[in-house]
């Protein structure tokens, strides 16, 4: 609590300093405004051709890399950051967006979506469902095409990173991997099956080297995918920017109104709220969130406490069936490890990397490791080729077990399934306020196919793939249901996941569970299949909101759809459709409304489920408002990076609904004395900040900075260490 109210006094001090301190700020080099950057124009498809005629005329030096006419409506141009900041003057153009790093979403055997698999899935007529004429484009790190088990899934592609048509994954010193193990999810065809295995993959590599890739090669695969009509699109890759116009995100709904079942991975920075990364925060995608498949979890027993174990991606598996020693070796440095022969080690996350950790146990010959986070919560990782089990821990749990001094370890196993995993992006989305992830599946301990081989691994990649496959077998099963119908059957037939007696929140998991037999012959369909009523606020007393959605009777006979009240709240009134009866095959349209008191609500989140229901049959709708602007975060995306000169630093960030003061300033990391102020500004507008700015000679060192967005009454503030040369 100290520490808090000490930062908010700097914070205050160094504001009032900000006036004589920036006046002094040496001028950035004009060499610095003619360096070449790549940036997104996003306009009207009616205003294309003029806009390029006025880059052309206005902007000579400016070259148009790429013309985006149906993942996006815009261009991909380079040229001076100058010249570039200056495009947004010409009319017509809607927005100016620098291109942003993308990664594999990735924290680190036929997968479990429910039903029984070993006897397949059928279409109304009795035909096995396998994805076949089905054409999946998964845009990622490349394919391992020679792999056999993918050798009679893959159709072509292309690579975006260089420009050529082979997507085979990179071979350099940084080698991937992540594409082929969400291909193989997907259609594997040999000793591993996939969901959809006679389904075709088209490969796009948007992301070379290491897993990284730009907005330009992601849109780029995008645009490819959509001109190669393509009937289901994989994206199991995001950023940390939560916004609803971010190009990528606009791309993804581009595709499906051009009839592509889009499928993206939430990301892996949960268990936070407001976690969601672009392009997960794609309205019409179909976003996919991590749950646990049936799996046999070990835990730790000591002191007649048990502990959860994660085990790590590629380690052996954990198998210890007696009691053993265990011993605290810190960091897991070679130093750390003399008592460690015959006993499981424990050690703290940080400084070394996880197979650092591992290999120096291993060669101390420990029976076992255990990696306690440095932080709140669980993670997950990689230990790839450890030759000893190793697991990781929460730092809580880790924190306790360090003072149980002379204490044997034993282990249980206990059966788990359809938990929310902890790494799972959570949403809602910014500005729009809209449910994500929209459903969940199994994206934990799963085993799939990579380069020589394959490999177990985690993460929100895994679990979109799943969905990706099962899109595949919706669409061989009913060639003629539009995007939003397969959205709706996944979502409508999903299952609510519990911890405990309460169900998740709508915001970690949309609809549910996937549950493929229940999606494949769904009696009706409801959609859209969430329902967000937006931001209230108090000066409004009482508003109605109203969504309209779509029934959808998929049967040969009249149906009759009751609309479940859900349970009383204050301050909310239900104005619900009336008995409602749909002739078959038809749709009919209905609204739903809410009448809300914002004097009588409390402010912040309120969510739930709107049961409907036709004979048996029941969908759950998960529904979301805010009373009063939400308490998300004003920073996201934070940057810092040496700039070409001595003096000179880049900072960029994203700012979702902009601030009226914007700040970075630093103080001594062991006084919190004030030091200097290096950026201040004023009414910044939303979306992506990026600037570089010009530094004092005199600063030299690791600093604490706090960074800050205020908007209103709301602040948020971050702090990040930073070194300067």
């Amino acid at each position: 609590m100290l520490r808090v109210l000490l930062l908010g006094c700097l914070l205050l001090f160094a504001t009032k300093a900000e006036a004589t301190v920036f006046p002094n700020r040496p001028p950035v080099p004009s060499s610095y405004e003619n360096e070449q950057e790549i940036a997104i124009v996003e306009t009207a498809p009616e205003r294309m051709k003029k806009v390029q005629q006025m880059i052309r005329r206005e902007y000579p030096n400016i070259r148009v890399r790429c013309v985006y006419q149906t993942a996006l409506s815009g261009l991909s141009v380079q040229g001076s950051r100058k010249e570039l900041r200056n495009l947004a003057k010409i009319p017509g153009i809607a927005r100016v967006t620098p291109v942003a790093v993308y990664k594999a979403d990735i924290t680190e055997s036929v997968p479990f979506i429910g039903g029984a698999k070993v006897r397949g899935y059928f279409d109304a007529s009795g035909r096995r469902l396998s994805g076949a004429g089905v054409r999946v484009g998964v845009i990622d790190t490349g394919l391992d095409y020679r792999h056999p088990d993918l050798r009679r899934s893959y159709a072509g592609g292309y690579d975006t990173v260089d420009n050529d048509s082979d997507p085979m994954e990179s071979k350099t010193k940084e080698p991937t991997q992540h594409g082929s193990h969400v291909a193989g999810i997907i259609a594997a065809n040999g000793k591993l099956r996939g969901i959809a295995p006679d389904a075709k993959i088209l490969a796009y590599r948007a992301l070379g080297p290491g897993g990284v890739g730009s907005t330009e090669t992601v849109l780029n695969a995008i645009e490819r995918a959509i001109k190669d009509r393509v009937d289901v699109l994989n994206l199991s890759l995001g950023n940390d920017v939560n916004g609803p116009d971010w190009p990528t995100s606009i791309a993804l709904n581009y595709a499906a109104r051009a009839g592509i079942i889009a499928v993206t991975a939430s990301g892996n920075s949960g268990p936070s709220i407001w976690t969601i990364g672009s392009p997960g925060t794609a309205t019409q995608a179909i976003t996919v969130g991590a749950s646990t498949p049936r799996l046999r979890i070990p835990y730790l027993h000591v002191a007649g406490r048990e502990f959860r174990l994660a085990q790590l991606g590629g380690a052996k598996e954990w198998n210890l069936e007696r009691t053993y020693e265990w011993v605290d070796a810190g960091l897991g440095k070679t130093a750390d490890m003399k008592n460690a022969r015959n006993k499981i080690v424990l050690v703290k996350r940080g400084e070394l990397s996880f197979a650092e950790k591992v290999q120096n146990a291993q060669r101390a010959g420990a029976k076992a490791i255990i990696i306690y986070n440095n932080m709140p919560g669980s993670f997950g990782g990689m230990a790839e080729g450890a030759a000893i089990p190793a697991a990781a821990m929460s730092g809580r749990d880790g924190a306790w077990l360090r003072k149980q001094r002379d204490s044997l370890a034993g282990t249980v196993f206990h059966t788990e399934q359809d938990r929310l995993a902890g790494f799972s992006s959570r949403g809602p989305v910014t500005v729009t306020w809209g449910i994500k992830p929209d459903v969940v599946a199994p994206g934990v301990g799963i085993t799939s196919t990579v380069p020589k081989g394959y490999m177990s691994l985690q993460g929100t990649s895994m679990a979109a793939p799943h969905v990706a496959g099962a899109a595949a077998l919706l669409k061989q099963a009913h060639p003629n249901w539009t995007p939003e119908q397969v959205k709706a059957a996944l979502m409508n037939t999903a299952k609510l996941l519990y911890k405990g007696k309460q169900p998740y929140h709508v915001y970690e998991q949309g609809a549910g569970r996937v549950q493929l037999e229940q999606a494949l012959h769904p009696p009706f369909l409801i959609y859209p299949s969430s329902l967000s009523f937006g931001l209230i606020r108090s000066s409004q007393g009482h508003t109605i909101r109203k969504v309209a959605v779509t029934l959808d009777n998929q049967t040969e006979k009249v149906q009759k759809y009751v609309f479940e009240m859900p349970q009383a709240r204050p301050g909310i009134q239900w104005r619900l459709p009336h008995t409602v009866y749909v002739k078959p095959h038809e749709k009919q349209r209905v609204v739903i409304g809410t009448e809300l008191s914002a004097f009588t609500l409390r402010e912040g989140v309120h969510e739930g489920y709107l049961r409907v229901r036709s004979g048996s049959t029941a969908a759950e709708l998960p529904y979301l408002f805010f009373v009063e602007e939400p308490d998300y975060p004003r920073i996201m995306g934070f940057r810092f990076v040496k700039g070409d000169a001595p003096e000179l630093y880049r900072y960029e960030m994203y700012l979702p609904g902009g601030a009226d003061e914007l700040g970075i300033v630093l103080y001594d990391p062991a006084t919190f004395r004030y030091v200097d102020y290096i950026m201040y500004r004023q009414n910044v507008t939303s979306g992506r900040v990026r600037e570089v700015i010009s530094v004092k000679q005199s600063i030299k060192g690791t600093y604490k900075a706090l960074i800050f967005a205020k908007k209103g009454k709301k602040e948020d503030i971050i702090e990040k260490t930073l070194q300067f040369q």
